[in-house]
C-alpha cells in the first residue's frame, strides 16, 4: 500500500481509515459495564499512556495525569468513594483509571517545550487562566485517552458517579490536580443491554460560517 506521507501535496495519511478502524474507535465501540476476568497487561497501560500522549495540546504542555487502580486493595479503596451504582462494574473491571488535571503543569514546560523558554508565562497570568489551561487541555488529552485504549483491543467504561472532592484528595493530594472523571477498561464479557442512543443530526449541532 502506498504511503500517503510521500504524497505530492505533502499530505499526511491522507487516505481515510477503513470501515473496519471506525468500527472499533467510534461505530460499533460502546460503553462497557460487564467485565470479562481477564487482566490487563500493564505493558499496555504503558503504551496507551504513550499513544494518549501524542495527541496535540497547547505547547505540548501535556497536563493530564492518571492513576491506574488495580489490586484489590486498591479497588477497596475507591470503591466506598463511588455512587451505589458504580461500585460493582468497578469492582469487577481489571482496571479502573482516574484521570485528573494537572493544575501546576506549566512547571514542566521547560522540558516539554524547550525551544520556547516563555512557554510558562503564556499560562500563568492568573490561577483562572492556568486552570482554564489544565482544564482544556487535559480534557483533549482525556478523549485521546479513550481513542488510544479502543485502538489498543480495550473496552473502556467512562463514568461519573463519584464524590469527585474524595477521590481528588486520595489519588492527587495535595492541590496540584483535579480529578475530572473515571474510566474503567479491560475487555466487554457481553453485548449492550440497549441500542445505541441518538445523537444529534448536524444541522441541530453545527453551523456553516
Amino acid at each position: 500500500m502506498p504511503d500517503s506521507r510521500n504524497a505530492p501535496d505533502g499530505a499526511l495519511w491522507s487516505s481515510p481509515l477503513a470501515g473496519a478502524c471506525l468500527d472499533r474507535l467510534f461505530l460499533q465501540a460502546r460503553t462497557t459495564r460487564a467485565w470479562q476476568e481477564r487482566p490487563v497487561a500493564p505493558a499496555l497501560l504503558h503504551e496507551l499512556y504513550r499513544l494518549m500522549g501524542m495527541g496535540p495540546t497547547s505547547a505540548n504542555c501535556q497536563p493530564a495525569r492518571i492513576v491506574f487502580v488495580q489490586s484489590a486493595a486498591g479497588k477497596a479503596e475507591l470503591l466506598p468513594l463511588l455512587d451505589a451504582g458504580n461500585r460493582e462494574q468497578t469492582r469487577l473491571a481489571p482496571v479502573t483509571a482516574v484521570l485528573a488535571c494537572d493544575l501546576h503543569f506549566h512547571e514542566r514546560l521547560d522540558f516539554l517545550y524547550p525551544h520556547q523558554p516563555q512557554a510558562r508565562g503564556w499560562f500563568t497570568g492568573s490561577p483562572a487562566s492556568t486552570r482554564d489551561a489544565a482544564l482544556r487541555n487535559a480534557s483533549l488529552q482525556h478523549g485521546y485517552f479513550i481513542i488510544a485504549a479502543r485502538a489498543l483491543g480495550l473496552d473502556c467504561g467512562p463514568m461519573g458517579g463519584f464524590d469527585a472532592d474524595a477521590v481528588t484528595r486520595r489519588y492527587f493530594p495535595g492541590g496540584r490536580a483535579e480529578v475530572s472523571f473515571l474510566c474503567n477498561l479491560g475487555y466487554a464479557a457481553a453485548a449492550p443491554l440497549r441500542g445505541r442512543l441518538p445523537r444529534l443530526p448536524f444541522d441541530e449541532a453545527c453551523a456553516m460560517a
